[in-house]
C-alpha cells in the first residue's frame, strides 16, 4: 500500500473537518488533513467564529459597556482604544486556538499538509503546497472547506476603506462611521459590536427587518435596543454601489438614489462555498450556485457514497457546533461505526450586543403548525440579578403546549443568552413540561431565574381545567394535612 493512501482524507480544518478526522482516528483509521491556509483551524478560528467573538469581548472589556447601565453611557474602561488594543487580545487568543488544535491532531495521530487540494479522480487529490505538488488517495473522502465572503462586482472592495468580514478582522484604524450592507448574522455582531465602540453605525438591509429565522418579538426587541443606541437601520434599501473616493471617503449609492457617506463600509450580504479550487467534476460532484454541496442529511454523504461533506459547505445553520457534529457523524458513518442521528433541536447563538438565543419553535411557526400554546415572559432587568448587573434590556420568552404542557421553544435576547439557552435545550430535547420550571430551585440571584420566572408567567395565563402535576400535589399535601390535623 502507498505511504500516500489513506483511509480517510478531510479538506480543511475547520469544525467540521477536525472533529471528522479525529473522530476517524479514534477509530484507528489513517487520516490527513489538507488545510490551504499556513495554520490550521480553517475560517472558524481564523476569520470567523473565534476571532469575531474574540472581538466583541474586547471591546466589552475596554468600553466598560456591561457596567454602563450603573455609571451612564459615557463611561468607558479604557478612554482611548485603538485597533492594536483589539488585536492584542485576538492575536493572544488565535495562538491558543491553534496550538490546542495542532496538539489534538498529533495526539490522535492526524497527518497534516499545507496546501491546495484539487481532484483528480474518484478516490485520488493532488495538493499544490509550497514544495509543489504531491498526488494522494484514499477509500473515503470529508469535504469541509467552508465558505468565504460573497463580493459581487458592485461593491468596490479596496481592504482598507470598504471591506468584507474576512478583512475587517485586520482593520489598522476604528472608523468614525460604518455603513454595514447587510442584516445578516455577521452583519449584525459586527455592527453592534462597533456601535459598542461608540462608532456610528448604518446598517442597509434589502429586506423588511433583520433575522427572519428568529421569533419576532426577540428580533423587534433587538432593533429597539440597536435604535435607542443611535445606530440607523435602513430596511427595504438596496445598495446598486459602494465606491471609495479617497482616504477614509466611502460613498454608498442606493436604488433610490439616495447616498451615503462614511469613512469604512463592511459588506456582509452572504458567503459562498470555497470548492471552485477543488474540481469537482473530475469525481463526479457539482456545487450549485452558490458553491455549496447536497447531502443527505441523515449521513452527510454526497451524491458519490464514498465522499461526505459536512460544515458550512452543505448550508443552513452554518454554525461551528452543529458543524463538529456533522463532521464526526459523517466520520462515524463512513466507517460504520454507531453513532446518533443530528438532533432535532440544536441551540443557535448570534454573538451580538446583546446576544441572541434561541431553540425550538418560534410563536410564527407554532402558529403555521396550528399547535395551540401560550407564552411566558421574564424580563432580566425585574430580576435580581439583572439589577446586580445593571441590566436595563433583555427578556427570555418561553413557549409551551396547551395540551401536553410540554416546552416548545426558548428565545433569549440579553445578557448571557447564548449560555442561558442550554437550561432550554436540555428540557426540550428531554421533551420536559412547563412543570420542570416551575417545581424545581434555580440558584438565587441568577439571570437563570427567569426561567422559574417565565414559566410562572406562562402558568397564569393558562387555563386550569387540568391541573398541573404542581397543582395535583399542592392539593394532596393539603388534604393529608387536614387528615392528620
Amino acid at each position: 500500500m502507498s505511504t500516500n493512501h489513506y483511509d480517510l482524507i478531510v479538506i480543511g480544518s475547520g469544525p467540521a473537518g477536525r472533529r471528522g478526522a479525529i473522530q476517524a482516528a479514534k477509530l484507528n483509521k489513517r487520516v490527513l488533513v489538507v488545510e490551504r491556509g499556513k495554520r490550521v483551524g480553517g475560517v472558524s478560528v481564523h476569520t470567523g467564529t473565534i476571532p469575531s467573538k474574540t472581538l466583541r469581548e474586547t471591546v466589552l472589556n475596554l468600553t466598560g459597556w456591561r457596567e454602563r447601565g450603573f455609571y451612564g453611557r459615557a463611561y468607558r474602561a479604557k478612554q482611548h482604544i485603538g485597533a492594536e488594543d483589539l488585536r492584542r487580545r485576538l492575536d493572544i487568543t488565535l495562538d491558543h486556538e491553534v496550538d490546542v488544535l495542532e496538539h489534538q491532531f498529533a495526539r490522535n495521530g492526524v497527518e497534516t499538509v499545507e496546501g491546495v487540494a484539487r481532484f483528480t479522480a474518484s478516490h485520488g487529490v493532488e495538493v499544490l503546497g509550497s514544495g509543489g505538488v504531491a498526488d494522494y488517495t484514499a477509500d473515503r473522502f470529508l469535504i469541509a472547506v467552508g465558505t468565504r465572503p460573497y463580493r459581487p462586482a458592485h461593491i468596490g472592495f479596496d481592504g482598507a476603506n470598504i471591506v468584507d468580514s474576512d478583512e475587517i478582522l485586520d482593520l489598522e484604524r476604528i472608523p468614525r462611521q460604518l455603513v454595514v450592507v447587510g442584516a445578516s448574522v455577521i452583519g449584525v455582531e459586527y455592527a453592534s459590536i462597533f456601535s459598542a465602540l461608540d462608532v456610528k453605525v448604518t446598517v442597509i438591509e434589502p429586506n423588511d427587518g433583520l433575522l427572519p429565522f428568529i421569533d419576532r418579538e426577540v428580533a423587534d426587541e433587538f432593533v429597539h435596543d440597536l435604535r435607542e443606541r443611535g445606530v440607523i437601520l435602513r430596511f427595504g434599501s438596496k445598495v446598486v454601489s459602494a465606491t471609495v473616493e479617497g482616504p477614509q471617503n466611502c460613498r454608498v449609492v442606493l436604488a433610490d438614489d439616495r447616498e451615503l457617506r462614511a469613512d469604512m463600509v463592511l459588506f456582509s450580504a452572504g458567503r459562498e462555498g470555497a470548492t471552485d479550487s477543488l474540481d469537482l467534476a473530475a469525481c463526479g460532484l457539482e456545487a450549485d450556485e452558490r458553491g455549496r454541496l447536497a447531502v443527505d442529511k441523515a449521513t452527510f454523504q454526497t451524491a458519490q457514497p464514498h465522499i461526505y461533506a459536512a460544515g458550512d459547505i452543505i448550508g443552513f445553520p452554518s454554525l461551528a457546533s452543529t458543524s463538529m457534529e456533522q463532521g464526526r457523524i459523517a466520520a462515524c458513518h463512513a466507517f460504520e461505526a454507531p453513532s446518533h442521528a443530528p438532533p432535532e433541536f440544536f441551540p443557535y447563538g448570534i454573538y451580538s450586543v446583546p446576544e441572541i438565543s434561541t431553540i425550538g419553535m418560534s410563536e410564527e411557526v407554532a402558529r403555521e403548525r396550528g399547535i395551540p400554546y401560550e407564552c411566558g415572559v421574564a424580563r432580566f432587568r425585574e430580576t435580581s440579578r439583572g439589577h446586580i448587573m445593571g441590566i436595563g434590556s433583555g427578556f427570555m420568552k418561553m413557549l409551551f403546549a396547551l395540551e401536553t404542557r410540554r416546552l416548545l421553544g426558548v428565545h433569549i435576547v440579553g445578557e448571557g443568552a447564548t449560555e442561558l439557552i442550554h437550561i432550554g435545550q436540555a428540557v426540550l430535547n428531554l421533551e420536559g413540561t412547563l412543570d420542570y420550571f416551575v417545581e424545581n430551585t434555580f440558584n438565587y440571584p441568577t439571570l437563570a431565574e427567569a426561567y422559574k420566572v417565565a414559566a410562572l408567567d406562562a402558568w397564569n395565563r393558562m387555563p386550569k381545567t387540568q391541573p398541573s402535576r404542581l397543582a395535583a400535589v399542592m392539593a394532596l399535601d393539603k388534604a393529608r394535612k387536614a387528615v392528620s390535623g
